[in-house]
């Protein structure tokens, strides 16, 4: 394949420079919420005593993969935003759609585990110890980040033999798939399909998994007793805010014939700037547990700077 371009150009958000200048200081504060929130989420269940069952363990791992998902796209994006021509190599845009594609797909699959956490501890509560054991909780992990790695790479071994010789102006603010897909020189229609049943699939059986799992859920808590009811609901009203928080902006993405870019772009702003800093606001304001580590550990820091 003969490759011409090295290099692409981004057209980005808006074109307006004042409205750009507005939107690096609003991203950036978002994109530092996002960093410092979960930062303190995976520091805190891992210096806590108190945040040691796998729940904790597992909203840990999701906190990092929201650093890391956040991170392959936002610090470019609002440097990008002060600059006149934003431009990225052929070979950093495939970087960026490698990592943005796995550390996307480890975060469904993470969501994923922690559906089948709560099941476990709602549903057969007595075996819960027994069935969520250490090594199995690495294990799922594992499997999550796995996961995310080979789905990539799929991607990935499909986009580097597309030719691209032409035109080098991407029509959005990172590099994706379909936007990339659209500068090759040549039919891309059979690798898009490709691309496109390889995320949807993926997307779609993660989806109906966790609504499943948490009807069954909220089905078997009927025969709780009211605390544990309240107890139950909370914890599972923050895990499917989150699941929809992520899967709503997907869905709408993917599930509709490519219209114009610039609703995607802004649809794509709201799962890569606004969904990672709203996630431990979500599970930290919900739960008591966290909250007590949390001013634990303030607490513990202040009297020792005394």
């Amino acid at each position: 394949t003969t490759n011409n371009v090295t290099e692409l150009i981004f057209v980005g958000l808006f074109q307006d420079p004042e409205v750009q200048r507005v939107c690096f200081v609003v991203f950036l504060l978002m994109y530092l919420a996002t960093v410092v929130g979960n930062g303190l989420i995976v520091l805190t269940v891992n210096v806590s005593k108190s945040l040691h069952s796998p729940m904790y363990f597992f909203l840990s791992y999701l906190s990092l993969v929201e650093i890391t998902y956040s991170s392959t796209v936002v610090p470019k994006f609002i440097t990008d935003l002060l600059t006149k021509i934003k431009t990225i190599s052929l070979e950093g845009c495939v970087a960026q759609i490698f990592f943005f594609h796995f550390f996307g797909v480890t975060e469904i699959l993470l969501l994923v585990v922690m559906a089948y956490d709560r099941y476990v501890a709602i549903c057969r509560p007595l075996h819960y110890m027994n069935i969520m054991s250490r090594q199995l909780c690495h294990i799922l992990v594992a499997g999550s980040w796995l996961g995310g790695f080979f789905h990539s790479i799929i991607q990935i071994l499909i986009t580097i033999q597309l030719p691209f010789c032409g035109p080098n102006v991407i029509d959005h603010y990172f590099c994706d798939l379909q936007p990339l897909f659209k500068l090759a020189c040549t039919d891309t229609f059979v690798e898009g399909v490709i691309v496109l049943t390889n995320s949807g699939l993926i997307a779609l059986c993660s989806f109906l998994i966790l609504v499943s799992s948490y009807i069954v859920i909220l089905f078997n808590l009927r025969n709780h007793s009211a605390e544990g009811r309240r107890k139950a609901l909370s914890t599972c009203a923050s895990h499917i805010m989150v699941v929809l928080l992520f899967f709503g902006p997907a869905i709408f993405l993917y599930m509709r014939p490519s219209s114009t870019f610039t609703e995607d772009k802004l649809v794509a702003v709201f799962y890569t700037v606004v969904t990672p800093m709203l996630n431990p606001i979500i599970y930290t304001l919900r739960n008591a547990e966290v909250k007590n580590a949390m001013r634990k550990l303030w607490s513990k820091k202040n009297s020792g700077m005394e």
